[in-house]
C-alpha cells in the first residue's frame, strides 16, 4: 500500500527557513512525478511545486518562485521542499502528492500524505 510522509513543518518567522521532506513507500518512487501543494485556512487547497520523475524538471507557482526549491533523491524514496525567505503568506497545511502527470492540478495526483503544517510568524 502506498505511503506519503512529510516532515519538517513547524513555526518560524518571516524571513526564516524550513525544509519540507515526503518519503515513499510501497510504491515504485522514480516512476512518479511528485508535487507539493498547500492549503491555508479557509482556502482551496493550492499548487507550489512539481518534479518530474527523474528531477530534471521542476516548476513552480509565481508566488514561490526563486524563494523555494523542490527536489528528489529517488535512491531515499524522497522529495523535499526547501522554503527560504519565508513569509506569512506562505502558511498552511503542506501536502506532498505523487502522480504519473507533471502537472499542477491536484486531480493529476493519486497519491496524498497526510501534511505538515507550516506556520509563519510576522
Amino acid at each position: 500500500q502506498a505511503q506519503l510522509v512529510e516532515s519538517g513543518g513547524g513555526l518560524v518567522q518571516a524571513g526564516g527557513s524550513l525544509r519540507l521532506s515526503c518519503g515513499a513507500s510501497g510504491l515504485t518512487f522514480s516512476r512518479y512525478a511528485m508535487g507539493w501543494f498547500r492549503q491555508a485556512p479557509g482556502k482551496e487547497r493550492e499548487f507550489v511545486a512539481t518534479i518530474s520523475r527523474s528531477g530534471g524538471s521542476t516548476y513552480y507557482t509565481d508566488s514561490v518562485k526563486g524563494r523555494f526549491t523542490i527536489s528528489r533523491d529517488n535512491a531515499k524514496n524522497t522529495v523535499y521542499l526547501q522554503m527560504n525567505s519565508l513569509k506569512p503568506e506562505d502558511t498552511g497545511v503542506y501536502y506532498c502528492a505523487g502522480g504519473n502527470s507533471f502537472y499542477t492540478l491536484s486531480r493529476a495526483y493519486d497519491y496524498w500524505g497526510q501534511g505538515t503544517q507550516v506556520t509563519v510568524s510576522s
